[in-house]
């Protein structure tokens, strides 16, 4: 992995900026605000490898050498020839030799060859979705900017050049070492052991071999998504480091609200005005729903705060073989309002007729 990708830092970022981007993806995915999260573990561990490195002046001066140098071929990774004895001078104090002084070079080129391309980092985002959208599902556009490969190198991050005799080994192709008597040469690992240099960093990316570039990717979102939910679409992260595979998109799902309806698990609620008339004598009327209205039977004596199901009238079911949620209508009477004398006369005829006391039940001993 790029260690300034995953910190979402600019290589040539200051010490200060490092250390505010490492506190920021501290707090952001550390294992106690994302209980039992595995993708948030994962990038904790990530972000405090890549400040280990970047947070030490000498680390990074080392990972930044060590990121731009040619990986040296199979055939050369482990070539540590010995090349005889040298008696010219004392094998004494720093330029004595322990046996894991002397084959430390051979371990260490080992270790370079058996590492893996980095897997790339992944990327996280969100999407507002409409709260109709959501129930529904579908296809939708978004659109991203992730890491990926430079245009211009595809990736190497080199361009060829004349060739020209490598400074790191003065066109040699080896370099030779002593431990004690004893003389050791390897190939360069500036030049691979070629002994010269045909290649030169790539000016478009200098020579990262990647670089931000936005894209629109199809998320497929299932029927009755709720708010808050992690989608993934593999691969659509950023790119390895050293032709390493891509990471992957996580997209957080945010829900909007819908104008009356309210979701409650896979059920949805509307409040319907209902008139007196209405709840007295019984009625059909228009019902809101995800699609377009339904007409539903008020029974005669509905009282207010009674509640009607419409089954298979609330959420889409998320797959072949789940059932449709259901449509819960919450009655709320709406008395009219009077606005002559007659109409008063009416409703005052109206409680003469049925005197029922209607708090009657308050007062009640059980």
């Amino acid at each position: 992995m790029d260690f300034y990708s995953l910190l979402g830092v600019s290589r040539s970022a200051s010490t200060d900026e490092i250390e505010r981007a490492h506190r920021r993806l501290v707090r952001r995915y550390h294992p106690g605000v994302n209980p039992g999260d595995r993708v948030a573990e994962e990038r904790y561990r990530q972000v405090l490898e890549a400040f280990g490195v970047l947070g030490d002046a000498d680390r990074r001066r080392e990972y930044d050498h060590g990121f731009r140098r040619p990986a040296p071929s199979v055939e050369s990774s482990t070539s540590v020839s010995f090349a005889g004895f040298d008696f010219s001078s004392p094998a004494e104090g720093p330029s004595a030799a322990t046996f894991s002084e002397m084959f430390a070079g051979v371990f260490q080129q080992a270790a370079r060859r058996a590492t893996a391309p980095d897997h790339g980092a992944d990327l996280e985002v969100e999407m507002t979705l409409p709260f109709e959208d959501a129930m529904r599902g579908g296809s939708y556009p978004l659109s991203i900017t992730r890491q990926d490969w430079c245009p211009s190198c595809g990736g190497d991050g080199r361009h060829a050049r004349p060739p020209v005799p490598c400074p790191g080994c003065s066109g040699q192709g080896a370099r030779r070492w002593t431990r004690g008597h004893m003389v050791f040469t390897t190939p360069c690992d500036v030049c691979g052991g070629a002994g010269q240099i045909a290649v030169e960093r790539c000016p478009t990316c200098n020579g990262v071999g990647r670089q931000p570039r936005g894209e629109i990717v199809t998320l497929a979102v299932p029927p009755g998504l709720e708010d808050n939910a992690r989608l993934v679409v593999p691969g659509r992260g950023h790119v390895g480091a050293e032709g390493g595979a891509a990471g992957d998109l996580y997209v957080r799902i945010r829900v909007g609200t819908h104008r009356v309806l309210r979701r409650v698990g896979r059920d949805l609620h509307v409040t319907l005005p209902v008139a007196v008339h209405e709840a007295a004598l019984g009625a059909r009327v228009e019902v809101p729903t995800l699609g377009d209205p339904v007409r539903a039977r008020i029974p005669p004596g509905t009282s207010s705060g009674q509640t009607l199901r419409l089954t298979g009238r609330g959420v889409p079911p998320a797959s072949e073989g789940d059932a449709a949620g259901d449509l819960l209508i919450d009655v709320q009477i709406v008395l009219p309002p009077l606005r002559d004398e007659r109409s008063r006369e009416l409703m005052r005829e109206f409680g003469r007729l049925n005197d029922l006391d209607v708090r009657r039940h308050l007062f009640e001993e059980k």
